[in-house]
């Protein structure tokens, strides 16, 4: 019945109210204010979640667009000299100093079996036949212990050379290196350090070779004792027919070799591993040179 005597009259005159006739005008004045500001609320809310949507999809947007924009100008610009240099001898320096740390630690020669030093291959024979003494067998290892020790002695004291080298490096070397092979830095480290670790492995071959092991006899005098004898029955007529074979192997000067191979291989490694692996690039500077 309350509803029903509800009479809505809409005046067109020149005041142009809208006139509720039925209700007390206090109930009249509140229920238009509560509808127009539930109106206004609403609108307002919907306008603030519309605003902030269109404000995350914009950030969103702007985000993906930098690194979109960051990716291409950062591939697309060539790299400067400096960066060339800087991201090579970053490289080098990594690899040098990952194979020295590997190879100066004990058993770093010793143990791993791609550059383990033995004894030259046509001293076998000579081996052999000492192995079949009482205790010979324990000699050829002392032997083989001492100087991988050596080595690994002297993988110590290596860094110094490499790091002087890299930093005497020029643009146009950098520039072959990153150019060359998969090799290229490790032939660069051959061509600029090899007389300077020579230098430094030498004396500590030699003072392994020289030690004495049993009865007051070295390495090195043992096996100048072992040729000796050994190439003058090979050299003997009854030798020559047995088909054996002279050795002439300057033992100081093959343990040298081999261990100066082993450094190089593994530098060798690490380079590979840097040029074709984008997870062994381990800084921003090596991603830039080599990509990532």
């Amino acid at each position: 019945m309350f509803f029903a005597k509800l009479i809505l009259k809409i005046s067109l005159g020149p005041s142009k109210n809208l006139i509720f006739v039925g209700f007390p005008d206090t109930k009249i004045q509140w229920f238009s204010y509560f509808c127009t500001a539930s109106i206004k609320t609403l609108l307002m809310l919907k306008i603030k979640i519309i605003s902030l949507f269109i404000l995350l999809f914009t950030l969103n947007s702007e985000a993906q667009l930098s690194k979109v924009l960051k990716k291409i100008t950062t591939k697309n610009l060539p790299l400067s000299n400096a960066e060339i240099i800087s991201g090579l001898k970053e490289a080098l320096l990594i690899g040098a100093d990952s194979s020295i740390a590997h190879l100066s630690a004990v058993d770093g020669y010793l143990k791993d079996l791609s550059v383990k030093i033995l004894l030259p291959p046509n001293a076998k024979s000579i081996t052999d036949n000492l192995s079949k003494l009482p205790g010979g067998s324990k000699l050829v290892d002392d032997v083989i212990i001492r100087i991988n020790r050596a080595a690994e002695n002297a993988a110590k004291e290596a860094k110094p050379i490499f790091v002087n080298c890299i930093r005497e490096m020029t643009f146009d070397d950098g520039l072959q290196i990153l150019k060359g092979p998969n090799n290229a830095a490790t032939q660069y480290f051959q061509l600029k350090t090899s007389l300077q670790l020579t230098e430094l492995y030498r004396p500590k071959i030699r003072e392994s070779l020289n030690k004495n092991l049993i009865a007051g006899i070295s390495t090195q005098q043992s096996w100048n004792e072992l040729t000796t004898l050994w190439n003058k029955t090979a050299g003997s007529p009854l030798g020559k027919m047995a088909g054996m074979k002279t050795v002439d192997v300057k033992l100081e000067d093959y343990m040298l070799q081999q261990a100066l191979k082993g450094m190089f291989l593994k530098i060798s490694e690490r380079e590979k591993d840097i040029r074709t692996n984008a997870k062994a690039r381990v800084t921003t500077l090596l991603k830039k040179v080599f990509g990532n």
